[in-house]
């Protein structure tokens, strides 16, 4: 991106959000086990049929209003933490990686295998460089991974002064880690267009344009990446079907700009990741259905 977005448009409010948010299943792990919804989704099957050639569509959108990446900012902060500071450092059950800052960034100990990326040290590199240094016991981390090896470690130490020092310093930063994932998104959708099925790719081009060019449409597209990323590697995933915003744009019926478009992805969102979760290995994913639809259908709304 060629310009960054100062932090200063971020005018952060509500920022007072009660640790009950008004919205359920924001943490997966507290949900019930939920039996699958039944096979009545149109999602796209392993092999991608062939479709008649197009001539090329481009990228062509607007531009996000200061308005926008604010409320999308602090819709990513609820939706990963429940507006809780004490969520900024936190560590999912089933996960080997810690959950850092408004996004839930993930923070691999030193010597784990990195199988979802490990965000955080490049979020705090980005901060460092926009002149907000983390504390320096962080930064020493940073480098070598993160200083627990396990949720248990973790908790152990989670009302420490260091623990409040680093949920401050979070909870501080919040605009910054924000223009970060702003920015990581608008620089991906050249990826993503670059890596759809060639039978596919007017199809993502103009359901990318339908949502940039709706208004309230870059919040599902920024909040998508940050969530499930990008979904680039065709061996990644369960049974080599990946469950990223490729996915999702591939998978969605083409929109045009307006709240269609809005629905047509929340749609599109929830059948990849009920398809994940049909695909997965080990049982016990479906738990996490009942958040995930709650945080798709917050795409729908402008």
């Amino acid at each position: 991106m060629k310009k960054m977005i100062h932090s200063s448009i971020f005018l952060w409010v509500c920022w007072g959000i009660s640790a009950c948010s008004t919205q359920t299943g924001i943490y997966p792990e507290a949900q019930p086990p939920v039996a699958l919804p039944s096979a009545d989704y149109d999602v796209l099957p392993s092999q991608t049929p062939q479709q008649p050639h197009r001539p090329p569509q481009q990228l062509a959108h607007r531009t996000p209003t200061a308005e926008e990446l604010r409320v999308t900012g602090e819709k990513i902060f609820r939706n990963e933490t429940g507006g809780q500071i004490s969520k900024t450092v936190h560590w999912n059950v089933g996960e080997d990686f810690a959950s850092m800052g408004i996004a839930h960034f993930t923070w691999y100990p030193a010597g784990r295998a990195q199988r979802h990326g490990n965000t955080f040290p490049q979020v705090l590199n980005y901060m460092t460089q926009r002149g907000s240094p983390p504390p320096a016991w962080v930064q020493f981390a940073a480098a070598r991974g993160a200083p627990w090896f396990s949720r248990q470690t973790l908790f152990r130490v989670k009302h420490t002064p260091q623990i409040k020092e680093l949920e401050q310093y979070l909870y501080r930063t919040r605009g910054l880690q924000a223009e970060y994932i702003v920015n990581r998104a608008k620089q991906a959708l050249p990826r993503i267009v670059k890596a759809a099925h060639p039978s596919l790719k007017n199809k993502v081009i103009q359901n990318i344009n339908a949502l940039a060019n709706t208004r309230g449409g870059w919040y599902p597209l920024i909040d998508y990446i940050n969530f499930k990323g990008e979904g680039l590697s065709r061996n990644g995933g369960y049974n080599g079907q990946n469950w990223g915003i490729l996915q999702v744009l591939e998978n969605m019926r083409p929109s045009r700009p307006g709240i269609g478009a809005l629905n047509a992805f929340a749609d599109s969102a929830y059948q990849i990741l009920v398809r994940r979760v049909r695909n997965a290995p080990r049982r016990g994913e479906e738990r996490w259905l009942p958040g995930w639809r709650n945080r798709t259908n917050t795409y729908r709304a402008p």
